[in-house]
């Protein structure tokens, strides 16, 4: 790629991995083993060509210590749910898009087409339209993760339902997921950091 950093940091610079201190190396190279591999193979870009980290990641270089922790969070809250694939991206996309969290909608919305889920319901999900052709339970979390984020609550009513279909445990986790991604679409948002490859931007597409 050829993005440059203005184009690919939005309002931070693109650190160069050879100007990295102690720290901020140490969580380039985690990232590097344990997310760039998971990106390249649902097709959508953590590191560029030269080597620069893109997209919240970069975001976490600024601050190592803390940014350690978050990702430590992430992999924790990724390997014990055991919420499906498309639930989670049905969560995640639906974060996203009360943001409109550019590179987040750029990223899943890939990890959702790996996922399974189709063109049209990932274009309606990131474009805050209602969904078509979701499993009972993926709609049901998309009306959950919905009402929590617009309306800071959950209805007795879609509470009960939501129990019902994934359980306590699984709403805790998926709560987690959706602070997780609020987050994450709050550090875009605040440093303006766009998708790598605006064309692949969902929101972007006919």
């Amino acid at each position: 790629m050829s993005e440059t950093s203005e184009l690919v940091g939005g309002r931070l610079t693109v650190l160069e991995p050879k100007n990295l201190e102690t720290e901020q190396r140490s969580l380039y190279d985690f990232i590097d083993q344990k997310f760039v591999p998971w990106s390249q193979k649902a097709k959508f870009a953590i590191k560029i060509d030269d080597g620069r980290l893109v997209g919240p990641f970069n975001t976490f270089l600024y601050s190592p210590q803390v940014s350690t922790a978050f990702l430590e969070f992430m992999e924790a809250e990724t390997q014990f749910s055991t919420l499906t694939a498309r639930v989670r991206e049905v969560v995640t996309i639906t974060c996203g898009a009360f943001w409109n969290a550019k590179y987040e909608l750029y990223a899943h919305s890939a990890l959702a087409r790996k996922a399974g889920l189709s063109e049209q319901t990932i274009r309606a999900l990131a474009t805050g339209q209602p969904p078509e052709a979701l499993s009972a339970d993926e709609m049901l979390a998309h009306d959950f993760t919905r009402q929590l984020i617009t309306e800071h609550r959950v209805s007795e009513d879609l509470y009960s339902r939501a129990e019902a279909a994934f359980g306590k445990t699984e709403l805790v986790n998926m709560t987690f997921l959706i602070g997780h991604y609020l987050l994450t679409s709050a550090l875009l948002n605040t440093f303006e950091t766009p998708a790598p490859d605006q064309q692949a931007d969902i929101t972007k597409k006919g």
